[in-house]
């Protein structure tokens, strides 16, 4: 398995431990599509693909539903998409990706707990050269697929040749360019793939050894952040912890 998933795996089991608020993520991601193309998944590729995700993470067909109703509200908040990064504890880089529709609240919350954490918050881009930018769908593998030809195939649409395989789930896992992300899809699903489910990432390109104080710490620094409804997800370059 390539560093990717590993880190994926890892920061999953800490990134999303509360059901409630892996729910509150999906349901802004719901709006956003939702108000981009519409309330029919079978015509909005991107409310589709939140669908498979939310299904993925077992949310209710209810509250699908009801988020998607809620987005076509009249009086329905605008989400923006910030980041914000900056350095946390022991030098470690600490990468904070929100859906806000007050950016205001949002960075004075964010600051807050940098400050507490004697962290220093940065300006946008300044960690850039710390983590890769991805665009990553899982769906499922077919019994009969080539890998080798498969990946020639979507090389060219800027999906990378390392991927992961779930041989449990019974899942592929890609990963590519996120300008591509419309255009990969389009040819996943066009090919009969199916459950294809597709989200944003940051990888961190070197991930730095810590001590069990030191965890402990910025474990604490990041659960703090993900108290905040606007955090969607936070990313580190802590190398994840050995089972």
């Amino acid at each position: 398995m390539g560093r990717a998933f590993e880190y994926r795996k890892a920061a999953k089991l800490k990134r999303w431990g509360h059901m409630a608020k892996t729910f509150t993520r999906l349901g802004k991601q719901i709006a956003i599509a939702v108000k981009a193309g519409g309330p029919d998944p079978d015509t909005n590729p991107s409310l589709r693909s939140v669908i498979v995700v939310c299904k993925r993470e077992n949310m209710p067909k209810d509250n699908i539903e009801r988020a998607i109703k809620n987005a076509l509200g009249k009086d329905q908040s605008e989400y923006k998409t910030m980041t914000y990064e900056g350095y946390g504890p022991h030098g470690i880089a600490i990468f904070v990706d929100t859906l806000t529709d007050n950016p205001t609240r949002t960075v004075g919350d964010v600051r807050s707990v940098f400050n507490k954490f004697s962290g220093n918050l940065g300006t946008m881009g300044s960690l850039a050269f710390l983590f890769d930018h991805k665009c990553v769908f899982t769906f499922k593998k077919p019994a009969d697929l080539d890998m080798e030809e498969f990946i020639l195939n979507v090389i060219d649409l800027g999906v990378e040749d390392e991927y992961d395989e779930d041989t449990e789930e019974g899942t592929l896992t890609i990963y590519g360019d996120p300008k591509s992300y419309a255009e990969i899809q389009k040819y996943l699903e066009g090919e009969g793939f199916e459950e294809v489910g597709g989200e944003f990432t940051y990888i961190p390109n070197d991930l730095k050894e810590v001590t069990h104080e030191q965890r402990e710490t910025i474990d604490k620094m990041v659960e703090r952040l993900e108290e905040f409804d606007d955090v969607q997800t936070v990313y580190t370059n802590m190398k994840p912890a050995e089972d």
